[in-house]
Formats: C-alpha cells, sequence, structure tokens
C-alpha cells in the first residue's frame, strides 16, 4: 500500500551502494559510494525492522521489532542526505539479507502505519531478497560465463591462428632469403604462405562467427576426429618442417565436437611447441580410446624442456613448469598430464574424459 519504494542494496564483490526508486509505476536506479550514507539507518536500528510515521519530526519515534515485542525508540533512523533526497516522511524500513545482497527496502508515504505493517513488510522483505538475490546470481553466472568464453577464446587464439601466422613470418623470411638466388623456390613458398594466410583467415572468421575455433581449419561436424588429425599432421610438416606420425586407434565414436575441437587443439599445441621451442624434427602422436578417455602420447625428438624428469599437472602448475596454454586447456576440461623430459626429447601423457561439455 506504500505509493513509493527505495530501496538500497550493496553488492560484496562491488564497492557501490546501489539505489532504486520506485514511484507511480516507473523504477530509477543510481549509485553512490558507500560512504556517501553512512550509516544509512541509525546504528541502534541496523539490521532492524522499524517504522516511523515522520521521521521529519524534531525527535521522531520509532516503533521496531525487538527479539519478543514490539519497541519504541526515539532519534533520526534514516541518515540525514538519504532522508531530504528522497523527501521521506513516513517510513517503514525492512532489512534484505541474502547470498549476494545486503540492503534495505524502505516503503515510504504509508499511512497510518501500525505494528501488522512490521510483520507484513517481515514476508514482504524475504520475498523481494529472494527475488533480487536470483537475479544478482543470474547476472554473476552470465558474468563468469563470459569471462569464461573470453579466456577459452584467448586460449583457442593462441592454439591456432596466432601460431599458423608465427608459422607464415618464418615462411616469409625464407622467401626472403630465396628470392635472388633461387627465385622458383621463393615463388612457391609464397604461394604457400598466401593460402596458409587464407586458411587462417577463414579459422578467423569461423572464430567470431562461432566462437569455436576449427584447429584444422574443418568446422566441426565436417570431417571425423580421424581427418581432422591427419590433416593438422600435413599441415604442421608443411609450415614448420615436423616430421609426424599419427597412430590413431580411436575408432570414430559418438563424441562430441567440442571434445574433437579440444584434442585438435591439445595437439597442435604440443606439436608447435615440439618444433618450435625444443627443435624437434620428428614426433610421433598416439590418440586411443581407453577406459572412458581418450589417451594421447606426444612423443619428440627435441632437446627436451628447461627441466628434466617426470611430472605431473599438479606439480607443473605448482613449480610453474611446462607449456602454460596446454596445462590451461587440459585443466580446463577435466584431464591429466604428464610431462616427461630430457635433454634427448619430451614425452607427454594426457587423458581428456570423453564427455564434456567443451566450456
Amino acid at each position: 500500500g506504500a505509493p513509493r519504494v527505495l530501496v538500497t542494496w550493496e553488492d560484496p564483490e562491488e564497492p557501490w551502494l546501489h539505489l532504486a526508486l520506485w514511484h507511480n509505476g516507473s523504477i530509477g536506479s543510481w549509485s553512490e559510494a558507500p560512504e556517501t550514507y553512512s550509516p544509512l539507518v541509525a546504528e541502534p536500528l541496523i539490521g532492524l525492522t522499524f517504522l516511523s510515521s515522520d521521521v521529519r519530526a524534531p525527535v521522531p519515534v520509532v516503533l521496531y521489532r525487538g527479539p519478543d515485542e514490539l519497541r519504541g525508540w526515539r532519534g533520526a533512523p534514516i541518515h540525514g542526505a538519504l532522508q531530504s533526497r528522497s523527501a521521506m516522511e513516513a517510513v517503514l524500513c525492512l532489512p534484505l539479507h541474502g547470498e549476494f545482497l545486503d540492503g534495505y527496502l524502505f516503503a515510504l508515504d504509508k499511512p497510518r502505519m501500525t505494528g501488522d505493517d512490521l510483520l507484513l513488510g517481515e514476508v514482504v522483505a524475504h520475498q523481494v531478497a529472494a527475488s533480487m538475490d536470483q537475479s544478482l546470481m543470474s547476472r554473476r553466472l552470465r558474468e563468469t560465463a563470459a569471462a569464461e568464453e573470453r579466456n577459452r577464446l584467448t586460449r583457442d587464439l593462441h592454439d591456432g591462428v596466432l601460431q599458423s601466422l608465427t608459422g607464415a613470418a618464418l615462411q616469409l623470411e625464407t622467401v626472403q632469403r630465396l628470392w635472388d638466388t633461387e627465385p622458383r623456390a621463393a615463388r612457391e613458398r609464397l604461394a604457400l604462405t598466401q593460402r596458409l594466410i587464407a586458411d587462417e583467415q577463414r579459422d578467423l572468421r569461423f572464430i567470431i562467427h562461432d566462437s569455436k575455433v576449427a584447429a584444422t581449419g574443418i568446422a566441426p561436424g565436417e570431417a571425423g576426429l580421424s581427418s581432422r588429425l591427419t590433416e593438422l599432421a600435413q599441415r604442421i610438416e608443411t609450415i614448420w618442417g615436423l616430421r609426424t606420425a599419427l597412430q590413431l586407434q580411436l575408432i570414430e565414436h559418438p563424441s562430441s565436437d567440442a571434445l574433437s575441437n579440444d584434442i585438435c587443439l591439445i595437439i597442435q599445441e604440443a606439436l608447435v611447441n615440439a618444433a618450435r621451442h625444443a627443435r624437434a624434427s620428428e614426433v610421433r602422436v598416439n590418440v586411443a580410446a581407453e577406459n572412458g578417455h581418450v589417451r594421447i602420447i606426444i612423443t619428440d625428438n627435441g632437446r627436451g624442456f628447461p627441466f628434466e624428469g617426470e611430472y605431473d599437472l599438479g606439480e607443473l602448475t605448482a613449480q610453474r613448469l611446462g607449456p602454460v596454454m596446454l596445462k590451461e586447456r587440459v585443466k580446463s576440461i577435466g584431464g591429466s598430464l604428464t610431462i616427461r623430459s630430457t635433454a634427448a626429447g619430451a614425452r607427454l601423457d594426457i587423458r581428456v574424459p570423453r564427455q564434456h561439455d567443451g566450456g
């Protein structure tokens, strides 16, 4: 029955006091620094349900709910600046408590308030707090999902487009060296680089459109995992000169496009690392279905990582060892990773669950 309602709340993760005023069917909202109206209500009334028929009186009379009975108090119940800004007169104040907010609901200008309004108000406040909590939780979930998607997109760009463009840059350096002495070979390299850039343009368009990178230039659903890995190996060998032997025991099985995409990106990251950082010339990749997982074993003849020994994902993370993007990708899909590194090469043993949501 109140003609105006003012709601104030704070989000524990944001340094702001949020306010919303409902009047004549419309709502206005704004934010203030928390100290603007501190304390919002008089300290003896903090967290209590109370009412006052005229907060503008020289010494307002306040009725509040005690533990067992209604009790009275005299004094200014509301911060003067908030009272003035909202033109408060008669006020029913209801605390709001939730998982994602703490605040107050002020029912303003309601005539002839009684102790019954305190009881009814607590029911209303509980419903309002639950509704606001649900709304704030949904917003936070959306923000979390958006942040995770940005992180995944960053990882996919690193794994796909950016690495291939690095390969293109190396090809162009070779073209420069060959241009005067071996023009035919230079032209062939230049044509190869043009095709590479065209492929990456297609991949980038795919990322922008669907927010999922096609690791081998083939969109999910257009080819099976074996075909995608075969093309990936061919591209890696062409771009980086890394001879790649594939052994695929993963018989085509109803797997999600997201899982296939992650497997391709994991293997691409590992192959590019072997070629670029370990200076490997040969690598073996074994992919097989195994006890509800996909097991990926990658062995190269490079110079290994900047450490020697065998470490699992937990140890690699704790000691900040190994390829960051690869570790993050494996962890994000609930997989496991073990790296054995020596001066004669490295062996990566990766397991990923066959069922995951791709997020």
